[in-house]
């Protein structure tokens, strides 16, 4: 059985927290987050995750700080965080971010570091 869950679903239920989906709620194998903001600065803190990341940047730049690495991404670009690697990222500017975070796992499991 396919499951879909259309947009109002997953941005406004409160059951998959305005932007987060994670699979154990439709039975997939991996969690989503779809980020969007126009602050600059604006990202999480580092943190790390026992499963890979994988970043979709759709809209925007961010640099992100992967590990020991800072690579300065924009749309069109994918990147993908190593487990147990710390990481973060920020917009910087000038347009709106989106990014889709998919986390290699049917729940979040986060380990914040600052």
């Amino acid at each position: 059985m396919v499951t879909v869950i259309d947009r109002d679903g997953w941005a406004e239920s409160p059951t998959l927290w305005h932007g987060e989906l994670p699979g154990t709620a439709c039975g997939s194998p991996v969690s989503i987050i779809f980020n969007s903001s126009e602050t600059i600065g604006s990202g999480p803190r580092l943190h790390r995750h026992p499963y890979a990341e994988t970043f979709i940047i759709r809209s925007g730049r961010a640099r992100f700080t992967v590990g020991d690495q800072q690579i300065e991404a924009r749309a069109g670009m994918v990147l993908v965080a190593p487990a147990n690697t710390p990481h973060k990222f920020e917009n910087i500017g000038p347009d709106l971010l989106e990014t889709i975070d998919i986390h290699a796992s049917d729940s979040f499991i986060t380990e914040w570091l600052e």
